[in-house]
């Protein structure tokens, strides 16, 4: 009977923790650990071409299941290439296990080809990083740093030199044999008094929610119809807190419009519930701001917080209900409500498609909503797409949506919907991708068809750097350097192997992503936008006012004035 090496451990602690592939791709520092997925059969090795996607497709796959997903790199610049989507999986909050192949171990220190130092590199986008130098670490530095990324819901990374991987295994088996601990969190019972009776002598109560609602969706809306308050959530939350929400007033912030903007400015006292929304100047000035978290250090950090508590968002409701009082008092919601009814039939206005003008992308957005399946699963881009996104797809408590909400990163798309589609096979996935965003990363097209997988690509094409023209032109600055020269995306798609529409009027949008939607196998619908398109926030301050006098002032000067009437045309004229 052949001797176990330190890989075949690895892979099998892996598979016996419920890990079902790794993604990453192939190098010869991680010949043993792929040699081994090879002969046990206990793992899927998913090819990508970037490690980059790799680790986005981890982080995509850990979201959507709750449960820890492993990206791999080879030594050296395979390492590098892990991590930007591992910076996104962590700040994420998603438990993702990095393998970090190192170069061989007596070449360590030595400016050896290829040679990085993994636990420096990889420091700030993890919890736990550690190289394991002798057999006798595995497999418990593995398995410290699996309970690491569960526990704390960020990366953990191990790196291991390829001859390490190769050596006799010691110890023969896993040492961890429990299932995933899930406690509760609730504030003692005298502060949740506090909280009660802060909240009892209030009438003007808004209720901010973010991710941290996950899960607790029912006992949301109990406390909201307990204090009459609107709930405002932010881009993480949307998925958890926006369906079945007869409290719901929309988004605020930078992606937001103004019904959720006024709600928060115009309370008395401001809940904040799960979030860390960023923005600071998005938040009341004057209100009472209460915060309840599960992480004790978030508390605080966004803007002045008057009273917080820990505790996670569904026990400490749950504890909470009983001490509180109805509030009949129902001018405040009745004013919020009205605010998000006349903001979203404005937006809902911009999302139309004329055949005699350009195609607005809130147009395709929408059309992308009305078709896609009740229980899909989104991916957008950092940019317009996540704005098109956050406005005008609809939750309904089956559907899910991703994106690189926190660290926004571009390109994150495409491989997240790798990530999503080939550990949800069943359901429909579908990009929501700048043409910016695609390019960067689109090698990994070739992902689809390698491993068939039926991903829906929509590509908003307006052959620019769209969000960053606009926080442009609102500085008061010229655009410069966001010039896209594209190709046809569609042939790209087609010499992929994949089928490729294109949309260049309005009245082509549905029928082409009615197909893709229809096809079996992946698809790209390119679709030319409007590159003028405003996506404003939904407060306009007087910097950006100036800002954007100042910069059609210079669009004029420099002979870019044909620029101000398309402007004008896209967004007055519809």
């Amino acid at each position: 009977m052949a001797t176990k090496k330190v890989a075949d451990l690895l892979v099998e602690i892996l598979a016996d923790a419920g890990v079902r592939r790794v993604y990453g791709v192939s190098g010869d520092s991680l010949n043993g650990i792929t040699d081994s997925i090879r002969a046990t059969n206990s793992l899927q090795w998913v090819h990508t071409r970037h490690e980059e996607t790799a680790a986005f497709a981890a982080g995509a796959e850990a979201h959507l299941t709750e449960s820890l997903a492993v990206c791999a790199g080879s030594c050296g610049p395979g390492n590098l290439h892990l991590i930007n989507g591992l910076y996104d999986c962590h700040r994420s909050r998603v438990p993702v296990l990095a393998i970090a192949a190192q170069i061989p171990s007596s070449e360590i220190g030595s400016g050896y080809f290829q040679e990085t130092n993994p636990v420096h590199l990889f420091a700030q986008c993890s919890h736990y990083c550690e190289l394991i130098s002798q057999p006798e670490q595995m497999p418990r530095v593995l398995e410290i740093a699996m309970q690491t990324a569960i526990s704390k819901r960020g990366v953990a990374v191990i790196a291991l030199p390829g001859d390490m991987a190769l050596r006799d295994a010691v110890v023969q088996g896993p040492r961890m044999h429990f299932s995933e601990p899930k406690p509760t969190v609730c504030p003692s019972d005298e502060e949740l008094s506090v909280l009660a009776e802060v909240l009892n002598r209030s009438k003007k109560i808004t209720i901010l929610g973010g991710a941290g609602c996950a899960g607790a969706h029912a006992e949301l809306i109990k406390l909201a119809g307990q204090l009459q308050a609107p709930i405002v959530h932010a881009m993480r939350g949307k998925e958890f807190i926006e369906y079945d929400n007869p409290f719901d007033v929309g988004m605020t912030g930078l992606l937001g419009f103004s019904s959720g903007y006024h709600a928060m400015l115009s309370c008395e006292v401001l809940l904040m519930l799960g979030t860390d929304f960023p923005y600071q100047q998005f938040f009341p000035k004057d209100a009472t701001v209460v915060q309840i978290d599960l992480r004790g250090e978030q508390l605080g950090r966004r803007t002045k917080v008057d009273f917080g508590f820990v505790g996670d968002v569904k026990t400490t409701i749950k504890a909470l209900l009983p001490k509180l009082e109805q509030n009949k008092d129902t001018a405040h919601l009745k004013a919020s409500l009205g605010n998000y009814r006349r903001a979203r039939k404005g937006l809902d206005e911009l999302a139309i498609g004329n055949p005699a003008k350009k195609i607005h992308p809130q147009y395709v957005a929408r059309v992308l909503d009305q078709l896609a399946s009740n229980d899909a699963i989104f991916t957008c881009d950092v940019g317009t797409p996540t704005i098109w996104a956050a406005r005008y797809l609809t939750m309904n408590g089956k559907r899910r949506i991703l994106g690189s909400f926190t660290h926004g990163s571009m390109a994150n798309a495409m491989p997240q919907a790798i990530g999503a589609q080939i550990s949800h096979p069943g359901r429909q996935v579908i990009s929501m991708s700048g043409d910016g965003g695609f390019a960067m990363l689109m090698g990994d097209l070739l992902t689809l068809k390698q491993h068939d997988l039926p991903v829906k690509l929509i590509v908003f094409r307006n052959d620019s750097l769209a969000f960053v023209e606009l926080e442009m032109k609102a500085a008061g600055i010229l655009d410069f350097g966001t010039d896209l020269v594209n190709p046809d995306f569609t042939k790209i798609a087609e010499g992929a192997g994949l089928l490729g529409l294109r949309a260049e009027t309005p009245d082509q949008v549905e029928p082409a992503i009615a197909q893709a939607l229809k096809h079996e196998g992946p698809a790209l619908v390119e679709v030319l936008v409007s590159r003028q398109e405003l996506s404003m926030p939904p407060a306009i301050t007087l910097e950006q006012v100036k800002g954007f006098s100042l910069f059609m002032m210079k669009a004029v000067l420099s002979g870019r004035g044909d620029e101000i009437i398309d402007l004008a045309r896209v967004n007055l004229f519809r």
